[in-house]
């Protein structure tokens, strides 16, 4: 058995990669480049709620990353919601990430968006029908990395504006990363499958 705290820490994407999507041009940007691709890494961040049978109201970012870039999208600040229901929506163009059911009853609720074609790799990577396997498990699976999830970071409010470096960071590693493992797993299907 592997243990992920020995492992050297997952380096993540580089800032420089990360567009924060904040004006039509951005958004009309970011579509061009998303509407380009097969297979996106996905992910949406909510801002916490802290008493017991308090409704979310998120999400308030979406993450979406290519294999290039990472695009977060935060939500109520004039977004285009027809084009992105189009991206996340669409047939032809897969989303993977961890543990989605929230994020897609989250999209649906607020935006009415319902989210197709999407692989839970949570689920995807199972060893047992009981357990789904994390981002951090993957990563030391596929990589020998530790992905390091800062519950500071996870728990801060995405809502606010702006998001901090460490947000941007934390949520655009959530989503590439899932991109990434898939890539892997992908990879290390391919001789079974010749």
């Amino acid at each position: 058995m592997m243990t992920i705290e020995i492992l050297p820490p997952y380096c993540g994407v580089a800032m420089s990669d990360v567009v924060l999507v904040q004006t039509p041009v951005d958004f009309a940007r970011a579509l061009a480049v998303l509407s380009a691709t097969d297979v996106l890494g996905f992910d949406t961040e909510s801002k916490p709620v802290f008493h017991k049978g308090q409704a979310s109201n998120g999400p308030h970012l979406i993450q979406l990353a290519t294999d290039q870039q990472v695009f977060l999208i935060p939500i109520g600040r004039g977004v285009q919601t027809a084009e992105l229901k189009a991206i996340l929506e669409s047939t032809t163009i897969l989303k993977v990430g961890f543990g989605l059911s929230d994020d897609k009853q989250r999209l649906q609720a607020k935006l009415g968006i319902s989210t197709e074609n999407v692989l839970d790799l949570a689920r995807a990577l199972r060893t047992d029908s009981r357990s789904d396997m994390g981002a951090k498990t993957a990563v030391a699976q596929f990589f020998g990395q530790r992905l390091q999830k800062s519950k500071k970071i996870s728990t801060s409010n995405w809502a606010f504006s702006p998001l901090s470096e460490k947000q941007m960071q934390y949520a655009a590693d959530d989503a590439q990363v899932a991109l990434r493992v898939y890539r892997a797993w992908l990879r290390q299907q391919a001789p079974a499958i010749e």
